[in-house]
């Protein structure tokens, strides 16, 4: 499956870069979001490809040799990997305003919302392995369940911590496509009781870069 997020639709002769991707991977979401955040959609050819720790994709382990997604091919066949490597490569690619400030307080809050985020999205995929994709004999409830209070923990926290008028930075681009990601595995409810926290998902799920990447699919083991 092969995908294009530009204006120029009807034409590839602009794309310098090639995006492993997966449609329902989070971390391959936010590069993608990142990317189109930054004005630079037409630049990337998107390519899904299937990946997960038992399904070995050839493709993705001939650029990463850690078998996954995202990596992002540079122009002159140089490949990055992971997201947090892709994001700050593409920041560096515009002239607008940075996503990941350069300095100050303003860069460790973006840094420290990124890993936060980034840590949800960690204990998601242990949940979920516990939860629903590990042979049922062979899942260990005390480990779900651990994980499962790390991403309550994380919403409690955003709950009185996320400020909505922040202007958006590269960590919101993880928190919300981390977020959306537990709501499309159904993995934990982050929006009952928590009236900021959801109502700054749902803000930022109508943006355009997210509404043109929504998640789809299922992992294939």
């Amino acid at each position: 499956m092969t995908a294009r997020f530009s204006q120029k639709s009807d034409d590839i002769q602009n794309t310098d870069h090639t995006l492993l991707y997966q449609t329902h991977s989070p971390f391959a979401r936010k590069a993608l979001v990142f990317a189109l955040e930054c004005g630079l959609g037409d630049r990337i050819e998107v390519i899904h490809q299937e990946t997960s720790p038992t399904n070995r994709n050839d493709r993705v382990f001939a650029a990463n040799p850690l078998g996954k997604v995202p990596v992002l091919i540079l122009p002159d066949g140089m490949a990055l990997f992971d997201s947090d490597v892709i994001c700050e490569y593409l920041d560096s690619l515009h002239t607008g305003r940075k996503l990941i400030p350069a300095k100050g307080a303003e860069r460790w809050k973006a840094l420290r919302l990124q890993a936060l985020a980034q840590g949800m999205c960690d204990a998601g995929v242990l949940y979920r392995w516990e939860t629903n994709r590990r042979p049922e004999n062979l899942r260990y409830p005390p480990l779900a369940e651990g994980q499962k209070t790390k991403l309550v923990e994380a919403f409690d926290y955003l709950e009185s911590e996320l400020d909505p008028k922040e202007p958006i930075n590269g960590g919101h681009i993880s928190l919300a496509t981390g977020l959306d990601w537990i709501a499309f595995r159904e993995l934990a409810d982050f929006r009952t009781g928590r009236p900021r926290l959801s109502q700054w998902y749902e803000d930022f799920c109508d943006r355009p870069s997210m509404t043109q990447t929504g998640f789809s699919g299922q992992t294939h083991d």
